[in-house]
């Protein structure tokens, strides 16, 4: 019945009461040991503070640059749309589903590496001139996704 539910002894814990007496197993100083900076409230040190030492992310010199404003994209040579039949209307969908590409990434760009010469519609954020010029030479078209 419902009004006799019970946690299952011993999946229940009272929280610990530190500092309430020697009877609770955590009196006087309550498990911070004694005196000094980490037995205070509020005790500690930042995170990388070496007593006063110059700390290691400050002795290291700094490297290179991280450009947050890169783009990386998907990438497909032209050749490699030759297994889609005539007419096909290829997209990322379309690429992950034959496992050409793996995941979207912030795009797809077409490069012209390798031979065309079926006539296919392709979605893309990105073509090369190389590869503009081969899927239109053989009557395809190349729209530009944003």
């Amino acid at each position: 019945m419902l009004n006799n539910l019970k946690p299952t002894a011993g999946s229940r814990k009272d929280r610990t009461r530190r500092c309430r007496g020697i009877g609770s197993g955590l009196g006087k100083n309550g498990g911070s040991g004694n005196k000094g900076q980490n037995s205070r409230t509020g005790g500690g040190v930042r995170l990388g503070f070496e007593g006063g030492q110059n700390p290691l992310f400050r002795r290291l010199p700094k490297r290179g640059f991280k450009n947050f404003n890169k783009i990386n994209f998907a990438v497909i040579n032209v050749g490699d749309l030759e297994r889609f039949e005539n007419g096909t209307v290829i997209n990322t969908t379309t690429l992950i589903e034959a496992g050409l590409i793996n995941k979207e990434l912030d795009g797809l760009k077409v490069l012209g590496n390798g031979n065309l010469t079926k006539k296919v519609t392709v979605h893309a954020n990105a073509f090369s001139a190389s590869a503009k010029e081969a899927i239109e030479k053989v009557g395809g078209t190349t729209v530009v996704v944003e």
